[in-house]
């Protein structure tokens, strides 16, 4: 099985990256998803985050709410450490043991799509990395379009590692600057070259 690493910039289109690659026959992982289901009410994670940053980051069901934890983290470094300490390691070994299971069935490429995979070094682990970029503008543009401040997108931004690392790192790189259909061209042609790989 060709296992596969989708990451990029925030908000610069890994979701919709990792939806079009799916519609075209991968296996998909969402490291977002995993850490949701991990900081739901009465886990474990959900315990210790509480215990480190205060009952405050908690939401009425007693699960982690990641909007005010995110306003703690994304203006503290040492914060961010602390949890990403905290979450990455079940969030990896979740991925692992969902692409263990992928590959008993007979799945011929996986795609884990995860923010923080070169800052973590878990790109190591798949055969073939693809980075999602845009320019940092749009990246700022599509963050306000969230809901964030300015100042608020720039910090979301600065605290991972700039893209222009990132794309380095890449085997294929997806630029979702221009439109759908241009965003649609380029997965489909990074897709035929992973099926490809995998068949071989």
């Amino acid at each position: 099985m060709l296992r596969v690493g989708l990451t990029g910039g925030i908000a610069c289109g890994k979701t919709v990256v990792r939806k079009l690659l799916a519609d075209r026959g991968a296996f998909t992982i969402d490291a977002d998803e995993i850490a949701h289901r991990l900081l739901a009410a009465e886990t474990e994670l959900a315990r210790q985050i509480t215990e480190a940053f205060g009952t405050d980051v908690l939401a009425a069901d007693g699960s982690v709410d990641r909007k005010k934890l995110g306003a703690i983290v994304f203006s503290d470094s040492s914060a961010r450490l602390k949890l990403n300490e905290l979450v990455h390691p079940r969030v990896i070994a979740e991925e692992r043991r969902l692409l263990d299971a992928a590959e008993r069935k007979g799945v011929e490429v996986a795609v884990v799509d995860a923010a923080l995979m070169v800052e973590a070094g878990t790109y190591r682990d798949y055969h073939r990395l693809v980075v999602v970029h845009c320019p940092r503008a749009l990246q700022v543009e599509r963050l306000m379009a969230r809901g964030l401040s300015g100042d608020e997108a720039a910090g979301r931004i600065d605290s991972q590692l700039p893209i222009e690392e990132k794309l380095r790192y890449a085997d294929y790189l997806v630029d979702t600057s221009g439109n759908l259909k241009d965003t649609e061209r380029q997965v489909g042609e990074v897709w035929k070259k992973l099926h490809r790989e995998a068949s071989q």
